[in-house]
């Protein structure tokens, strides 16, 4: 009688997926990071600087805070969300085309390497929360904002707006592969007018109205707000969140009949 295969030597798929995905965080942080936690931290650190540059620019100028009396908490309610969102848009497109001759192999889907680098940005963009929190407080400064549940939801939503506009990138790297380069261009035109650096409803009535099209400006007022509840900020919540979701959509049916002409 021929035995039954035991459950041990059958390969569970869920489990086999996810040791795919694991095996691709890790291959993209020892290439992008090096082999040393150094290189990690390096990139944990660089939104940071980022943010405490601004601080300092005002701070030697001597120039007030936009809203409220507190530059620090001004500038980082602002710069992290959008600098999470900028990330992460940009890092899954590099990933596409670093992991490309991964996808021959079977095991790996585009999708897979589209997600692992997604998985690896949220998690450096979380580690980059925290650091500037802890230096926030040890400057004197309370990053705990008036309404938590709202930043939290903020910083999804970069999160989502992020991933949506990054798979809409991969798309369109399938056929131009320059864009890497456009998109950075196009990246520092939605920074300056994301309100990072004033507050965006302070601008006329008429630039206003263009400047709330642009995504990046609805999350860093929608985690600025959680900040500033009595400064009456506006932001179109269903704006951002359809957003990113329609962006995600159409990226991934894009990847979806692309997949072959990425990996010619």
């Amino acid at each position: 009688m021929a035995a039954l295969p035991s459950a041990q030597t059958e390969k569970n798929p869920i489990e086999s997926y996810l040791h795919v995905l694991h095996a691709l965080m890790l291959r993209d942080m020892r290439t992008r990071f090096g082999a040393s936690m150094w290189g990690y931290g390096v990139i944990v650190l660089w939104p940071c600087v980022h943010v405490f540059a601004l601080i300092s620019i005002y701070t030697f100028q001597k120039l007030a805070a936009p809203l409220g009396d507190n530059r620090a908490l001004f500038f980082a309610s602002g710069a992290v969300p959008v600098l999470i969102f900028q990330y992460i848009s940009r890092e899954v497109m590099k990933a596409v085309i670093m992991n490309r001759p991964l996808t021959y192999y079977p095991q790996v889907k585009l999708f897979d390497v589209i997600l692992a680098r997604v998985l690896v940005e949220i998690v450096t963009g979380f580690l980059a929360l925290l650091v500037v929190a802890s230096v926030l407080v040890v400057i004197g400064t309370d990053p705990i904002p008036a309404d938590p549940i709202t930043a939290v939801c903020g910083y999804l939503a970069a999160i989502v707006l992020g991933i949506g506009v990054g798979t809409i990138n991969v798309a369109i790297i399938g056929f131009f592969p320059g864009w890497l380069i456009g998109y950075a261009l196009f990246s520092i035109i939605l920074y300056v007018s994301s309100g990072v650096m004033f507050l965006p409803s302070y601008m006329p009535e008429k630039i206003y109205y263009w400047m709330k099209y642009n995504p990046a400006m609805q999350v860093a007022e929608w985690v600025r707000s959680a900040y500033y509840p009595y400064a009456g900020i506006q932001v179109d919540y269903l704006y951002v969140i359809m957003f990113g979701l329609t962006a995600a959509s159409i990226g991934l049916l894009l990847v979806k009949h692309i997949v072959g002409k990425i990996q010619m």
